[in-house]
């Protein structure tokens, strides 16, 4: 009997005893999140999303306001492309902490990849600006394109894809939306010019605009004369027409277009491009006092335009001036790196000047871009739009 009590109360100590071990054992809800945290973590290193979502859950199922958590979760779920499930956890996290701005772009995109476009026009116009990771500010605007081109709205839809190629200049996907926008822009303008005054000289000159990509050079003239005729002051139109008589390579044309260059600064004296195109007359001409002051004045008047750097330096090696040419094609190249003109140019100062290594490396630049623009002409030339290129390789880039 004494031996039972015994046994009952050894057992009732070591009960007492063991409870302070059972309480240490059991862990506290802080210890359960950063131990699904660390599985989380090494989950996602190892490309295991299925069980890091599961460690995410996990963690919002014990902690429903934590905001690392929710973001995680959603952002798991978005990129395994269950956007249904992502869309309540980004809303949750974003709702936590509203500056969170990749999250309201992910949630942005995942709504309109689930049909709520008003949704997502919202989130993704507030997220866009904010967002710094590239790849998702670059998703989030082409997304973004969508619903604004599908509602009409190119001019918006120009403005994200402009700020997109800032961040990508080379991306094929950002160029060929690119194209697709600024043709659809065109188009549009073209036809609403066409409803306010069809018989304007505005309309005239757009007409002559597009003739003039397409290579109908004759057809092209006559509308730029059309429009000459409605309205001699027309901005542009001296300028434009000139052009197009140039390219008929006689000298009628050229005589022609040399006026109407004149005309041109008659009407604008701060015409920079047709001071440039005077500055070439004068240099074919040899008369290089003219074509210095034509190209130095141009130069004043936009520094920014690489042609009068380059036609500036044309003239100052016709004067036997390479070194003095030298920093305008450097400046020329920094404006515009693939210009073949700059680089032959360039190459030739270096020749001229002992620099062999140089001006080896120049000339391998001259010949990669001249091809490279030869093979656009080609592709503009298939869409019957050669004109849309303004070429600046010269038929004879030694002259």
């Amino acid at each position: 009997m004494r031996t039972r009590q015994f046994d009952i109360l050894l057992c009732g100590a070591l009960f007492f005893a063991l409870l302070p071990c059972f309480a240490q054992s059991a862990p506290t809800t802080q210890q359960q999140i950063e131990s699904h945290t660390r599985h989380a973590q090494e989950y996602l290193r190892e490309k295991k999303l299925d069980l890091a979502a599961s460690e995410f859950a996990a963690i919002v199922a014990l902690d429903p306001n934590n905001v690392d958590a929710r973001g995680n979760l959603g952002t798991v779920l978005f990129f395994q492309g269950a956007y249904a499930d992502a869309i309540p956890q980004l809303r949750a996290a974003l709702k936590l902490r509203p500056t969170l701005w990749k999250t309201q772009a992910l949630l942005g995109i995942g709504e309109k990849r689930t049909g709520d476009i008003s949704s997502a026009r919202s989130d993704l116009e507030k997220a866009f600006p904010k967002v710094q990771e590239q790849k998702i500010r670059i998703d989030a605007g082409m997304e973004l394109i969508e619903i604004d081109s599908g509602a009409g709205d190119l001019d918006k839809a120009a403005a994200i894809i402009g700020d997109l190629r800032k961040l990508e200049p080379t991306d094929e996907v950002l160029l060929y939306t690119a194209y697709r926008i600024y043709s659809d822009l065109a188009a549009e303008s073209l036809l609403s010019l066409s409803v306010v005054n069809p018989n304007s000289a505005r309309m005239e000159q757009a007409i002559a605009h597009e003739l003039a990509k397409r290579g109908s050079t004759a057809e092209a003239i006559e509308h730029y004369r059309t429009a000459l005729k409605i309205d001699p002051n027309l901005p542009g139109i001296h300028f434009e027409l000139a052009d197009m008589l140039r390219t008929l390579s006689t000298a009628e044309g050229r005589e022609e277009a040399e006026k109407e260059y004149k005309a041109a600064l008659e009407v604008n004296p701060y015409d920079e491009q047709s001071e440039c195109r005077m500055g070439d007359i004068a240099l074919r001409n040899a008369d290089f006092k003219e074509a210095f002051d034509r190209f130095t004045r141009a130069i004043k008047l936009e520094p920014g335009d690489p042609e009068a750097s380059i036609g500036l330096a044309k003239v100052l090696m016709s004067m036997n001036q390479p070194q003095k040419a030298e920093p305008l094609l450097r400046q020329a190249l920094q404006l515009d790196p693939t210009s073949a003109v700059a680089h032959f140019r360039l190459g030739t100062v270096y020749r001229q000047t002992g620099r062999v290594a140089e001006a080896k490396h120049e000339m391998e630049e001259y010949h990669k871009y001249s091809q490279m623009k030869e093979k656009l002409r080609q592709i503009y030339h298939d869409l019957h739009q050669d004109q849309l290129v303004d070429e600046n390789v010269e038929t004879d880039p030694k002259r």
